[in-house]
């Protein structure tokens, strides 16, 4: 056989070089080499792409060049024209964000990516959906990575997926620094718009000025001014392994495994519990770059095989890696994927993951995470500064449902259709509203609701969600809490905010010990609650608690709450203070944990503004109990989530059972996805798109809740069925 000749042009093996790097220092210094040989400037944003494709002529990046090309010239972009004025500072070089990078690049904006690590090394694989896969395979994923989507399960693990986005990223002239740290937002001066303080300091990226800001570097990297909030369950714990695939043969011919929950198969789960005591809710088995498996598994198995120590209520102890024995965590995921796979993978060897250590891990998915708002608008000295999430720090994804990728990408097309508006100069509260509108249909998109026509995919909401209603959030909904300007007058609800420590002096020694009274009576009787002062006191979130509960008693359940749950009672303390009264917390609910000491002016003026709220309101509930007591049985208060392991708990609406890889969540109540529906009409309801009565304990659409609301005044006001 004759070997294929090298080729004879030196940038035509530079390109191919490019194209086959598998880490992410070598793909960015290939880069450069072509570049350079090329003389092209990869800072030339808005001719960078043009140039490369006129000097490299090379028959093996025509095809590329081709379905670039076919992308580039849909409507939506107007020919690189969209956002030609626009400067987008992207966080994060995670799938999620290097997609919305290229999108931004695409509509002409000059885009600057900062990833805070040098290197690649998630082995995790990503489910991929249907329209994913057309996407991918259109912007020339095969040419990257040959066996994209070649088995019979569509997925490809992050890194390889990282690869193929940063290399068409670096070709559209997108401008991606690794191992920059991102530090925070730097307001206008006089002289200068937003800029990123990052470090180190002397990179060049700190001089980036830019009107545009996507955060897309995860949970951890949510920027002021979003709210987040966590939808609790059950007590979930999930496991990752990935294994070593030799790609032999043998390996070949073992199935994969796309998602196998107990309520489906309960033979395969009850026999791998009964021979090897591991007990688990679900499976998922992908063949990729590594043999990769995650699980749900159950407490009691984790216990009895010895993964985890000792038995905590509170999550975060119970996960902890002081209590997590690693060794039998590695048996136990050894053994589940031997099992599982009927002992087909030879020699399972641990991968190693970015560490040197095996790629074995254990987290907690008991409580999920998302923004409560996609984008909001700052504006300082005249300079306004678009701001949105996409990937996890919009929506943290449930794994085993493999959902995270796929609504992912349909949020970083969003994105990217908010900032089309804005580079369009739409007005800024339009732009939000618009996006808002849009972000109530995300946590609800599965493969079987979104539009089938995946051809005509595009960053148009309209494409992809059908009957989309684009102006279901109205400007002014937005206008007081999306859109920050300078002094915060103009834009800002007439409600107590409390945004700066208070002056010294503000507060009397006789209106301190007047407001400890008050706390102390109206806390008094609560077990694991003793107000001493203004300070200390509230660090385990149990006093906040019982001052809202002697208020408003249906909003919280005490005797489910744990007195060391610190992060979990101060977020349900401020959460509900916001919601109900109008409050802002005093600080991040994680905070009142690791503090060293909770600064007293400030608990001071919060709890003034609570006293204040509460007062002016409600009879406290004792005094209630003694006045009169309802006509009906109230609603059951649902309780906190339970942290006792269990394979079901029931649906709040057909009351049967409900596992964990189906569950919904909305106000506290869990249920099938299926039985979300609405009460008077029967339509499926979206996060972020139903009313729900309290008094009533019934969800409904947006069009039958003001009607009930209506016809619950007229009735009966203030009646509790």
């Amino acid at each position: 056989m004759v070997k294929e000749a090298d080729p004879v042009d030196p940038s035509h093996a530079l390109f191919d070089r490019f194209v086959q790097a598998q880490t992410c220092k070598e793909t960015q210094q290939n880069f450069i080499e072509l570049c350079r040989h090329l003389e092209v400037e990869p800072r030339d944003y808005k001719h960078f792409y043009s140039k490369l494709k006129d000097r490299l002529n090379y028959w093996k990046a025509k095809d590329l060049w081709q379905k670039i090309d076919k992308r580039g010239a849909h409507p939506d972009y107007e020919q690189g024209q969209a956002c030609h004025q626009n400067k987008c500072l992207v966080l994060g070089a995670g799938p999620c964000g290097l997609r919305t990078a290229i999108e931004l690049a695409l509509l002409g904006a000059q885009v600057v990516v900062l990833e805070k690590r040098l290197s690649f090394t998630r082995n995790n694989v990503l489910h991929l959906w249907l329209y994913t896969i057309r996407d991918l395979l259109n912007l020339g994923a095969k040419k990257f990575y040959g066996r994209f989507c070649s088995g019979s399960i569509h997925h490809i693990s992050i890194r390889q997926l990282q690869l193929i986005l940063l290399k068409l990223a670096l070709i559209l002239g997108v401008e991606v620094h690794t191992g920059v740290t991102f530090e925070g937002l730097q307001e206008p001066s006089g002289s200068t718009g937003w800029r990123a303080q990052v470090s180190p300091a002397s990179h060049t990226a700190a001089a980036f000025e830019f009107d545009v800001f996507i955060s897309a570097g995860g949970g951890r990297c949510v920027p002021d001014g979003f709210k987040i909030k966590e939808l609790r369950g059950k007590l979930a714990i999930g496991i990752t392994a990935n294994f070593v695939n030799r790609h032999t043969k043998q390996e070949a011919q073992v199935q994969e495994i796309s998602g196998v929950a107990r309520i489906y198969n309960q033979q395969f789960f009850q026999a791998l519990q009964s021979e090897i005591g591991v007990d688990l809710e679900n499976i998922v088995y992908y063949k990729d770059d590594t043999h990769y498996f995650v699980m749900t598994a159950k407490k009691g198995s984790l216990l009895k095989k010895g993964v985890i120590k000792q038995d905590f209520s509170d999550v975060n102890q119970l996960l902890a890696p002081a209590n997590v024995n690693q060794e039998a965590l590695q048996k136990y995921a050894y053994e589940a994927a031997d099992f599982s796979t009927d002992h087909g993978l030879p020699d399972l060897e641990f991968a190693k993951n970015h560490a040197g250590h095996l790629d074995v891990a254990m987290f907690d998915f008991t409580c999920m995470q998302r923004a409560e708002n996609a984008s909001l608008v700052k504006e300082r000295k005249g300079k306004r500064l678009l701001i949105a999430l996409v990937g996890d720090s919009l929506v943290e994804p449930f794994w085993p449902l493999g959902t995270g990728i796929a609504r992912g990408f349909l949020a970083a097309f969003d994105t990217a259709w908010m900032v089309r508006s804005w580079g369009k100069g739409v007005p800024p509260l339009e732009v939000l509203a618009e996006r808002e509108s849009v972000y109530q249909l995300l946590s609800q998109t599965t493969p079987e609701n979104t539009s089938k026509n995946y051809a005509a995919y595009s960053i148009d909401p309209s494409t992809r969600y059908p009957n989309v209603n684009l102006s279901s959030i109205k400007p002014m909904q937005v206008k007081h809490r999306l859109y920050d300007t300078e002094d915060g007058k103009a834009n800002k609800p007439t409600k107590p905010i409390m945004k700066t420590k208070p002056k010294k002096g503000k507060y009397s020694v006789r209106r301190l010990e007047d407001l400890l009274s008050w706390c102390q009576k109206n806390t008094a009787g609560y077990k694991h609650v003793k107000v001493k002062d203004l300070s200390e006191s509230w660090r385990s979130g149990m006093a906040l608690c019982a001052l809202i509960h002697n208020f408003r008693p249906e909003l919280i359940d005490m005797s489910c709450l744990d007195e060391y749950n610190i992060t979990g009672n101060n977020k349900l303390a401020f959460d509900l203070m916001e919601k109900e009264f109008g409050i802002t917390p005093v600080m991040r609910a994680r905070e009142m944990t690791t503090c060293g000491k909770i600064d007293q002016l400030s608990m001071v003026v919060y709890l003034t503004q609570i006293r204040t709220a509460l007062t002016e309101k409600h009879t406290p509930y004792l005094k209630l109990c003694l006045i009169v007591q309802p006509a009906a049985p109230v609603v059951p208060v649902v309780p906190m989530a339970s942290s006792e392991a269990g394979s079901s708990e029931l649906c709040y609406f057909c009351n049967k059972h409900l596992y964990v890889v189906e569950r919904g969540s909305a106000e506290g109540k869990f249920f099938h996805r299926s039985c979300f529906n609405c009460y008077q009409c029967g339509s499926t309801l979206r996060q972020g798109g139903y009313n729900f009565l309290s008094d009533t304990g019934r969800f409904y659409c947006e069009l039958h809740s003001a009607a009930e609301e209506e016809e619950g005044d007229e009735g009966h006001r203030g009646s509790q069925v």
